[in-house]
């Protein structure tokens, strides 16, 4: 005997349910939860917006070119998640700190793994044409305790703007890691740094380009620490006065970060050297949260 089947029809009422429906099939259930909530929000787009198949199609190429411009020093998805807002709400989502901890920001397409290290007051602009800008403070916990031994990867742009993966330059450039010493203090000579316009040349300049949305960040350095018993940070610090500090296109500024780059006269420097010519100090104390303490991002 032979049994035959009916397909079951796919209408534009039905297509949700029965995708959703499917891709709960995973494995994993934090995997399920993921794509099946994607599908919903990704078919209630298409509704919402009535997406014409010439427009999506426009879309897909979008993504593809994204992903082919994209290469080991030069990351457009993370710059495309950054300028749509999305970076900066994962990040506070999952950074839901104590009052009075350093607030988290975004990492930026501009990150490279394996800087050179450092001692304390190193200079890591290393010949770099700049206002030299030393760095220093003390690295704590909520409760005022020193950390000792806290490594901080930094990294910035040059003071036109300019990150390496922009520059026909081949080795590590405006970047290294520090440790802080017992007393928890840290030091790090660098160049003051510029804003700049994030690259345009892609395809998140094209999306920028037709709106009137600017495409500059106001002038900071970035720090990431990875400290153990404590929830790792990554953050900048943004110059007290710079432009752009209102129109963030990465939507990573907070006023706890907001640091005055303070003109001093040539002389002694917090690195316990000293300075002929005139230079800027910033001073920051990171406060970092003990792992376990934040809300997790769950709100639980």
């Amino acid at each position: 005997m032979t049994h035959s089947t009916t397909p079951r029809t796919v209408t534009e009422e039905t297509i949700t349910d029965v995708a959703v429906e499917r891709w709960a099939t995973a494995h994993d259930p934090r995997t399920a939860e993921l794509l099946t909530a994607l599908v919903r929000h990704l078919h209630a787009f298409a509704r919402e917006t009535q997406l014409t198949e010439a427009e999506w199609m426009a879309a897909i190429r979008w993504l593809t070119r994204t992903g082919q411009i994209s290469d080991d020093k030069r990351e457009e998805f993370i710059l495309a998640s950054d300028v749509l807002g999305l970076s900066m709400l994962v990040v506070q989502q999952n950074n839901r700190l104590s009052e009075g901890a350093t607030p988290a920001t975004v990492l930026g397409p501009f990150f490279i793994d394996e800087s050179p290290s450092l001692g304390f007051g190193g200079d890591m602009s290393d010949g770099v044409e700049g206002t030299p800008l030393f760095v220093h403070g003390v690295v704590r916990s909520l409760d005022g305790t020193p950390i000792a031994d806290a490594e901080m990867d930094v990294w910035q742009a040059d003071a036109e703007g300019a990150y390496e993966s922009q520059l026909d330059v081949d080795e590590a450039r405006l970047r290294a890691k520090y440790r802080s010493r017992d007393d928890g203090s840290y030091c790090l000579r660098t160049i003051a740094p510029k804003g700049y316009a994030i690259p345009m040349d892609g395809p998140v300049g094209e999306l920028i380009h037709a709106t009137d949305i600017s495409w500059m960040r106001p002038a900071h350095v970035h720090f990431w620490m990875e400290v153990p018993g404590y929830e790792p940070l990554i953050t900048h610090l943004f110059q007290d006065g710079a432009q752009y500090l209102d129109t963030d296109v990465v939507y990573g500024v907070k006023s706890e970060l907001i640091v005055s780059f303070v003109e001093r006269d040539p002389g002694p420097t917090p690195d316990g050297g000293s300075s002929d010519i005139p230079w800027l100090e910033a001073e920051y104390d990171f406060v970092l949260q003990a792992a376990g303490q934040g809300e997790r991002s769950d709100g639980k």
